[in-house]
């Protein structure tokens, strides 16, 4: 069992963008887009290609910190914000997986440090589709196809939820 879908957007995906001043449609819709795609929305949140909902790997989860975030004190200061204070210290990748806002923080992050360019329109799934297979996408089996197959599933129950 998943995470709902609209929880997730309202809960987690935006709060947090709008904690980092981030927040757009189109990033909401590619970091729901890009969970969905890694994990189900939750239903495996453990597996050889990394930990948590988005699936990000240590060697990742390392170098968006030693590449990206340590040029950024306030930014950095911000997503170390939404860590918890001690296990962060202790098993730093366990907060991929069990903490939701700061693993949507750091797969914002692997976009930026990347320089993906966001498509402006949050309905064009294939231009996030792309997007995320450029510059996210660590499995060579998978297409941007996959991602916009997986993004429509996603909607459709969204939809569903809130009628």
């Amino acid at each position: 069992m998943g995470i709902n879908p609209a929880d997730f957007r309202q809960l987690i995906v935006r709060p947090t963008l709008q904690k980092l001043g981030k927040w757009t449609p189109s990033l909401e819709n590619l970091l729901i887009g890009t969970a969905a795609q890694a994990s189900g929305l939750g239903m495996q949140l453990s597996s050889n290609r990394g930990h948590g909902i988005y699936q990000v790997d240590a060697q990742r989860h390392q170098t968006v910190w030693d590449c990206y975030l340590a040029f950024d004190p306030d930014l950095a200061s911000a997503v170390r914000g939404l860590a918890s204070q001690r296990e962060f210290l202790c098993q730093p990748h366990l907060e991929l997986t069990t903490n939701l806002s700061y693993a949507t923080a750091i797969a914002w992050s692997l976009y930026a440090h990347s320089g993906a360019e966001i498509p402006v329109d949050a309905n064009n799934i294939d231009g996030l589709a792309w997007c995320w297979h450029q510059h996210f996408c660590q499995d060579a089996s998978l297409t941007a196809r996959h991602f916009v197959s997986t993004f429509q599933q996603l909607v459709k129950q969204e939809n569903a939820i809130a009628a």
